[in-house]
C-alpha cells in the first residue's frame, strides 16, 4: 500500500492518512461570520471521501480588524462555539479529524473593510493596494497575543480535533517573523529572537490554557516571495520551526508568499511534474531541523510526486486546497489508481461569489 494511505500520529491525534485539506476560505459563511448549513454539507463531503486531515477556512480572531476576507468565519467571541461544534461532528463522524485554523488579517485587512485602518508591526505600504497600515502599540500587540489564545481554547471547546496558527501568507502573525514587514526597534522587532516573541507567547499561553495533549498546529511562510536581506530567509524559517515545536508545537504545515507579491503561494499553469511541490525545498530543511511531522502544501498535482514528497522525506503529509475545489472525491480517485488531480490550475476558484471550479 502506498505510504500515503498508511496512518500518522499528530500529539495526541491519529490521522488515518497522509492527506490533509489545506486551509481554503470557502466564501459561504452565514453574515455573522458564523458556521453556514452549506459549509457543514462541504466538510462532510471532504471527510466522507476520506480525507484524513480536514483544515477549516481561516478564522479571525479579533473583530474587526483581524478579518482578512470578504465572507470569513470569525472566532472572536463564544458565539462561534456551538457551529464548530457541530462542524467538527459531521466531520468526525466519517473517521476524519477537524483542525480550525485561526488568524489575524494583520495589514491585508478584508477588502470590504476599506473604512479602517489595517494594524501591523510596522507602517509599511501594501504595494498591491496602496494601503498603508498602522504601527501597532506594545498593548495592541498583548491583546493580539490574548485573542489567539482565547481563540485556541474556543476550538478544544467546541471539540474539534485540533487548531492551526496561521503564520503564513501576509496575515498579522507572518508580518512579525519578516523583516520586509517588521521594521521594530523595541523587543517585538529586530533580531529573529524578537521577531518571533509573539509566536512564542501565544504558544506557550496556548499550551497552558488547553494542556499538554491537544495539537495545536501551525501554517508557516517560508518565503515572502522575494529574496535579499531585507526579506524572510530560510534561516530564519528553521530557527522559527525549531523554536515553534521547543514551546510545544505539534506540526508544522510549510506554505509561503504574501498578497503584495503574486503567485507565489499559489503559483498558476502546473502542468509538469517538476513544477509541483514549489516549496518542497524549504519543507526539507524545515523537517530536517524538527522531530514533529512536517505538511508540505503547494502545488502537489501528481501522486507520483505525492509519494515522492513522503518517501524522500520532504514531509510527513501532503495538503492540498485548489484540487480538493474541483475533486472533493480526490483521495479515493487516488487509492482506485487516478495518477493526477484534474485541478488545471487557474485559480479562478478563489470567487467571493463561492467557492468551487470555474475552470474553462
Amino acid at each position: 500500500m502506498s505510504i500515503l494511505f498508511q496512518p500518522i500520529t499528530i500529539g495526541s491525534m491519529t490521522v488515518k492518512n497522509r492527506f490533509v485539506r489545506s486551509a481554503t476560505n470557502d466564501y459561504l459563511t452565514n453574515p455573522d461570520g458564523s458556521i453556514s448549513e452549506p459549509e457543514l454539507a462541504l466538510y462532510e463531503e471532504l471527510a466522507k471521501q476520506q480525507v484524513g486531515l480536514v483544515i477549516s477556512g481561516h478564522a479571525y480572531v479579533q473583530h474587526p480588524l483581524g478579518c482578512g476576507s470578504v465572507k470569513q468565519n470569525g472566532i472572536y467571541n463564544d458565539s462561534f462555539i456551538d457551529g464548530y461544534r457541530q462542524l467538527a461532528e459531521v466531520v468526525q463522524r466519517h473517521g476524519s479529524k477537524l483542525i480550525v485554523q485561526i488568524s489575524h488579517a494583520g495589514r491585508q485587512l478584508a477588502p470590504d473593510k476599506k473604512d479602517l485602518q489595517p494594524i501591523a508591526p510596522s507602517a509599511v505600504t501594501d504595494a498591491s493596494i496602496g494601503v498603508t497600515p498602522r504601527a501597532m502599540t506594545e498593548e495592541e500587540i498583548i491583546e493580539m497575543i490574548e485573542a489567539f489564545v482565547q481563540a485556541l481554547v474556543r476550538t478544544k471547546q467546541a471539540g474539534c480535533d485540533g487548531v492551526q496558527i496561521h503564520i503564513a501568507h501576509g496575515y498579522g502573525l507572518s508580518n512579525f517573523i519578516s523583516p520586509y514587514t517588521n521594521r521594530r526597534t523595541d523587543k517585538w522587532g529586530g533580531s529573529i529572537e524578537n521577531r518571533t516573541r509573539i509566536l512564542r507567547e501565544i504558544v506557550v499561553r496556548g499550551r497552558q490554557a488547553v494542556g499538554t495533549d491537544y495539537p495545536i498546529l501551525v501554517k508557516l511562510n517560508s518565503t515572502d516571495g522575494k529574496t535579499g536581506p531585507e526579506y524572510l530567509s530560510l534561516e530564519d524559517v528553521v530557527y522559527t520551526a525549531k523554536m515553534l515545536e521547543a514551546v510545544g508545537v505539534s506540526a508544522i504545515e510549510v506554505s509561503g508568499g504574501i498578497r503584495e507579491f503574486k503567485n507565489t503561494m499559489s503559483a498558476v499553469g502546473i502542468k509538469e511534474a517538476k513544477q509541483e511541490a514549489y516549496f518542497a525545498e524549504a519543507c526539507k530543511a524545515v523537517k530536517a531541523s524538527v522531530k514533529i511531522p512536517v505538511i508540505l502544501v503547494g502545488g502537489l498535482r501528481s501522486l507520483a510526486v505525492m509519494e515522492k514528497v513522503v518517501e524522500e522525506q520532504i514531509a510527513d503529509m501532503v495538503a492540498l486546497s485548489r484540487p480538493f475545489i474541483k475533486e472533493p472525491d480526490l483521495v479515493v480517485k487516488l487509492k482506485d489508481g487516478q495518477e493526477k488531480v484534474g485541478c488545471v490550475s487557474c485559480n479562478a476558484c478563489f470567487n467571493p461569489q463561492g467557492l468551487a471550479c470555474y475552470a474553462k
